[in-house]
């Protein structure tokens, strides 16, 4: 997924989207004024509303977008035509970029969901859906140990158990010496971790099912 520009090259509507999602992440959604949004910005708060209809659309439309783009890249790196091994490696690292890229969305998904109204609470579930059903579909494919369908709970939870660790990252990235954080990996170094620890995830999981399902070695008494 590509970086996002400096803030001088977007264009408004964009710059107001990055700026409210580091004041919501850093504040909290009820903790943030249009008006402060409209000054990051350079911009009188009401003139914020000729690009969004007022705070929570902001919050919906940063939401909501990120989720398409989340299913939209991962259906089009799953798509490669590389195989399932490789199609699972491209998702790991887009999941990888957007979590190292986008540290402020993903502070917003696990806090704000439920400051967004409930249609649009209602659509990021169904992409959130979407992108998870693809994932597992990729994983089963390339994990034959997990492809039975006894097998798919420990698929599906093998998932979430990796997008809990990916994005984990704004926690553990980035650390400010300034405040007292001790100093840790950078991003590449980051990144080369959570790819490994994300494969070595999905081969746990597949280690695990195909344990239980062979029979039991031991030599009779």
């Amino acid at each position: 997924m590509p970086n996002v520009p400096a803030a001088s090259a977007l264009p408004r509507r964009d710059q107001i989207r990055r700026e409210a999602a580091r004041l919501f992440a850093a504040r909290g959604f009820l903790g943030v004024g249009v008006d402060e949004i409209g000054k990051a910005v350079g911009i009188s708060g009401p003139g914020l509303y000729r690009h969004f209809a007022g705070k929570d659309a902001m919050l919906a439309d940063l939401l909501i977008g990120i989720s398409e783009r989340l299913l939209e890249e991962g259906r089009r790196r799953a798509g490669g035509g590389d195989g399932p091994a490789a199609a699972l490696d491209a998702l790991i690292g887009g999941h990888v970029e957007f979590a190292l890229d986008d540290r402020d969305l993903i502070t917003l998904h696990d806090r704000e969901l439920l400051n967004l109204k409930e249609e649009d609470r209602r659509s990021v579930r169904r992409l959130q859906r979407g992108y998870v059903e693809l994932w597992v579909d990729v994983v089963r494919q390339a994990y034959p140990q997990l492809a039975g369908p006894s097998a798919e709970p420990v698929a599906r939870a093998a998932v979430h158990a990796v997008f809990g660790l990916i994005n984990s990252t704004p926690h553990s990235l980035a650390p400010n010496p300034a405040q007292g954080e001790r100093v840790g990996l950078q991003r590449d170094g980051m990144a080369s971790l959570l790819h490994a620890l994300a494969h070595g995830a999905f081969a746990a999981a597949a280690g695990s099912v195909a344990a239980e399902a062979a029979p039991d070695a031991a030599p009779d008494a």
